[in-house]
């Protein structure tokens, strides 16, 4: 099973820590600087965002670079996250433009404080295809799947994995990806198109 590393950034400890808080008291704390705080935050919700960007990114070691970036991002903009938005749903497109920067670009990420295992925060790979009880079959299809989502451009692949594993309403996913509700229909109807092409491609080639 692999794992990756995810900081916490460096911050002075204050006399309470975040360990046990509600959401909305964990944020509050760590945009006080309280690094406790932000790592409930990133334990709550790594998996989460790590699963996200590996069927963005289509491979482990860029899923790992996007989770780490993405948190790093998060840290430096907490104090100007004001709620308008649920903090998944705020992490969730961080996590999209990194994982789009990460394509287009293909840039990749140092982070030097990462080297510190006192800093750092194990992310799990959880995906079903990892797991020993998991069916040959079903690795398989997931993999046919992976594969088809990896031969879409970005701004396609984010909005579909949002709509059809994620399920997320249009309106959220418009939110996620700051775009208008009509626009995330119309990339999402691309996406499908495209993907219906490409499977009946390989339903000939088989």
């Amino acid at each position: 099973m692999s794992s990756t590393t995810v900081a916490s950034p460096p911050t002075r400890r204050r006399g309470r820590t975040g360990h046990d808080g509600t959401e909305s008291e964990l944020i509050a704390q760590a945009q006080d600087g309280d690094r406790d705080a932000f790592r409930t935050l990133v334990e709550r919700t790594q998996a989460d965002i790590y699963r996200l960007a590996l069927r963005l990114t289509s491979n482990e070691d860029d899923a790992g670079d996007v989770v780490q970036e993405t948190y790093l991002r998060a840290f430096r903009s907490l104090r100007r996250f004001r709620g308008d938005a649920q903090f998944g749903t705020w992490l969730y497109r961080i996590t999209c433009n990194v994982a789009s920067t990460a394509k287009t670009k293909g840039r990749r990420w140092r982070h030097d404080d990462l080297d510190d295992p006192d800093r750092g925060v194990d992310v799990v790979d959880e995906c079903p295809e990892n797991q020993p009880e998991t069916h040959v079959d079903r690795v398989q299809l997931r993999a046919r799947v992976g594969d088809a989502l990896s031969r879409l451009p970005p701004k396609l692949r984010e909005v579909v994995v949002l709509r059809d594993i994620y399920d997320l309403p249009h309106r959220e996913i418009a939110e996620v990806l700051d775009i208008t509700e009509s626009a995330a229909k119309v990339r999402l109807h691309r996406a499908r198109r495209q993907l219906r092409h490409d499977a009946e491609i390989l339903e000939e080639a088989s």
